[in-house]
């Protein structure tokens, strides 16, 4: 999928650019922007200010999909740009990592959302009665049952891997296991399923 960057920010596309690290084109008017058709198309927040619903709608309209980074990201603004179809929301300078995560994810028409938010909107999901979750957790061992309790709480791998002294990345095979077991894709979606 080719990807496209649009921002008025030349450090912010050349910081972009550099953590992508395969071809990318890049658009520096907003007339150009809305030319731009079938591709995963990544814009500063702050440059399609103050109609970014908008722009983030036009852009869908025209088959590409959406990551919005922001500078100063917040969990109100995430929820109205995946609202109007943008299907990712970050930070501007998030690590390499989190913004190859994002591209991977957007690419596989998933939506993505920086950790730290993820971890917010758990927490912000209400409670199902105990009877509800014990049927789901049967269905794993009983350390996979410890770490589904602490990431539908909204606990990070690194913050799992210090409480149950282990290191981030068994924690992450733990998940991958509970996952598939329990038939969801990602923490959120067995926070829905376990709360």
């Amino acid at each position: 999928m080719q990807i496209v960057l649009y921002s008025d920010d030349i450090n912010l596309l050349d910081y972009w650019e550099n953590s992508i690290e395969r071809r990318c084109d890049t658009i520096y008017e907003s007339k150009d922007l809305y030319q731009v058709e079938s591709s995963l198309v990544i814009i500063n927040y702050s440059a399609c200010q103050p109609t970014c619903k908008s722009v983030v709608q036009k852009l869908v309209e025209k088959g590409n999909r959406v990551l919005v980074l922001h500078r100063v990201p917040s969990l109100e603004i995430a929820k109205k740009i995946l609202r109007s179809g943008a299907m990712g929301y970050g930070n501007a300078l998030m690590r390499k990592h989190f913004i190859l995560s994002a591209i991977n994810a957007v690419e596989d028409n998933l939506v993505w959302l920086h950790p730290e938010f993820t971890s917010r909107l758990i927490l912000q999901i209400d409670t199902k009665k105990d009877t509800d979750n014990k049927i789901h957790l049967e269905k794993l061992s009983a350390r996979e049952r410890e770490v589904a309790s602490f990431l539908k709480d909204g606990y990070t791998y690194n913050g799992i891997a210090l409480r149950l002294d282990v290191t981030p990345r068994t924690v992450k095979a733990h998940a991958q296991h509970i996952y598939a077991k329990l038939n969801v894709k990602d923490r959120l979606a067995l926070a829905l399923l376990l709360r």
